[in-house]
């Protein structure tokens, strides 16, 4: 993936990243290109080898055409997440980990509907606001809109899926 300055790409956990600069540093003798990359949602720095973009799972942002795949998924049924909390946990962990738009969305959506029927946990509640926060932010840097208006339609539309789906759990 060819980065350039001012791009945007998401880093998995981490959320939307606006690449800064490339820069060459020299590590235990030998010179490496990095790139720095600015953290959106805490204004924090990170540097990431060049020849490690890869691995660490960087990403384009989604598109439209994603988002769109992102709002069905969200409103679909079947929600039947791992009944034990532990393995539950270690499954939606591993979703947050791929950084991949669809996953952390089944994660934020599995997790809202199961807070709806009773408390999350303490982690499943951090796993959730975290979940909620990326999927947020790649919501807001792809249509350029503001992250307060995008977390309100985000709340609404997920409220409406909770309540459509326990009324026809209900039946």
């Amino acid at each position: 993936m060819e980065l350039e300055i001012g791009c945007k790409v998401v880093y998995p956990n981490q959320g939307v990243c606006e690449v800064q600069e490339r820069c060459q540093r020299n590590i235990a003798g030998r010179d490496e290109e990095f790139l720095v990359l600015r953290i959106l949602s805490n204004d924090s720095t990170v540097m990431i080898p060049s020849s490690n973009v890869d691995n660490v799972g960087l990403r384009p942002l989604a598109d439209e055409g994603d988002l769109k795949k992102l709002f069905r998924l969200l409103e679909s049924d079947g929600l039947e997440p791992e009944q034990d909390w532990k393995n539950r946990y270690k499954e939606n962990l591993e979703k947050m980990k791929s950084g991949c738009l669809f996953e952390v969305g089944q994660v934020l959506r599995h997790l809202h509907f199961l807070g709806f029927q009773k408390p999350l946990s303490f982690r499943e509640k951090k796993m959730y606001d975290r979940a909620r926060a990326l999927v947020i932010s790649e919501i807001a840097a792809v249509r350029a809109e503001d992250q307060g208006e995008v977390e309100a339609g985000l709340e609404k539309q997920l409220e409406k899926v909770c309540e459509r789906l326990s009324s026809l759990a209900a039946v």
